[in-house]
């Protein structure tokens, strides 16, 4: 039995304060999220990073971030570059197929590059929604095309990269994001599509990639699959689609439950996200009552759960023999060869 409980936590600042010590002592997250405002300087990520695992008493306590690139991108300059959008990398790919795919390659490789020497082991990377035309912005330019066949292959090349650089990927947002037509983070979008249309466009590229060890859900509506509740709660999205048509049997984590798109208080959301099958609920504000709602009806991580944080742990390898500079020098070598 694992021992930890079944969630990722997100603090508030640089360092933790004395109440998340002794909450994330007595409450025992599996593991964390990182966002901007927890970042300043290599040496206070470091810190960071070890004083969360330290506190859980687990060495392999997942620390994860979104680090894509383009518009959403936690750690900026001075620490990285700024990264060039998944859309970037794709419009690279339909003007030469190998250039595109080495560069969604080459660009994971060195997000690894940027995390690992910090403590931090996941990427929620990459992002397989396929927008459709007219499709909210919350999902735009971080696709990286509106075809699913750019997106599979892309997608495949940044989980490589990813994990030749040590890193977990996080296959994001299951079953698919990229026909919403409301930002997730204040509605709840329904997707009205049949779902021979679904299985065609917008699954495509999940079920491709359904080895992978991690994949976050999509707070969207698919009425064509429960006309009632986002995939995110909903059992019948997650046994029918994400378990048994994509086939995805590893770790599921929700986004994030304070979304708006999902409904009721931070306990009754929690409630219905493992009511649904999910492994994992995510909270990423670091806010403290919510975290307590949260924390309060999160179950062990234990049984078919456990064993899929467990299988995800192992997936992680040791990073490859890659050379850094090398590689930035290539990667700004693809992007000029194309400019």
């Amino acid at each position: 039995m694992s021992e930890s409980k079944a969630w990722i936590a997100g603090t508030t600042g640089l360092k933790l304060t004395p109440d998340e010590i002794a909450f994330f002592r007595d409450e025992r997250p599996w593991g964390f999220i990182l966002f901007a405002r927890n970042i300043s300087e290599p040496a206070q990520i470091e810190d960071l990073c070890a004083h969360l695992r330290d506190l859980v008493h687990r060495d392999d306590a997942l620390v994860l971030i979104d680090q894509e690139g383009g518009r959403v991108q936690r750690l900026r300059p001075p620490l990285v570059p700024n990264y060039p959008s998944g859309s970037q990398l794709g419009a690279l790919f339909r003007e030469n197929e190998e250039l595109g795919l080495r560069s969604a390659w080459l660009l994971s490789r060195l997000h690894a590059f940027d995390l690992l020497k910090l403590g931090i082991n996941v990427d929620c990377l990459p992002v397989l929604d396929v927008p459709v035309e007219g499709a909210n912005d919350v999902i735009g330019t971080r696709a990286y095309g509106k075809h699913p066949e750019i997106v599979t292959a892309m997608g495949r090349a940044a989980a490589d990269g990813l994990l030749a650089g040590g890193m977990l990927p996080v296959i994001k947002h299951i079953p698919g994001h990229g026909r919403a037509f409301a930002d997730t983070h204040h509605e709840l979008p329904t997707v009205s599509t049949p779902l021979e249309e679904l299985a065609e466009h917008d699954f495509a590229p999940f079920r491709a990639l359904a080895d992978l060890p991690m994949a976050m859900s999509a707070h969207v509506i698919f009425s064509a699959v429960d006309p009632k509740n986002p995939a995110t709660t909903s059992g019948k999205v997650v046994e029918e689609i994400i378990r048994d048509y994509i086939g995805f049997d590893g770790l599921l984590m929700s986004d994030d439950v304070s979304m708006n798109a999902l409904s009721g208080d931070y306990f009754d959301r929690t409630k219905a996200i493992f009511a649904a099958g999910l492994d994992i609920v995510l909270h990423c504000h670091g806010i403290m009552e919510q975290m307590k709602a949260v924390a309060a009806c999160t179950p062990e991580l234990e049984g078919k759960a456990f064993e899929r944080a467990q299988r995800a742990i192992e997936y992680r390898k040791e990073p490859d023999a890659s050379n850094e500079e090398e590689l930035r020098e290539e990667f700004q070598r693809t992007f000029e060869a194309v400019a």
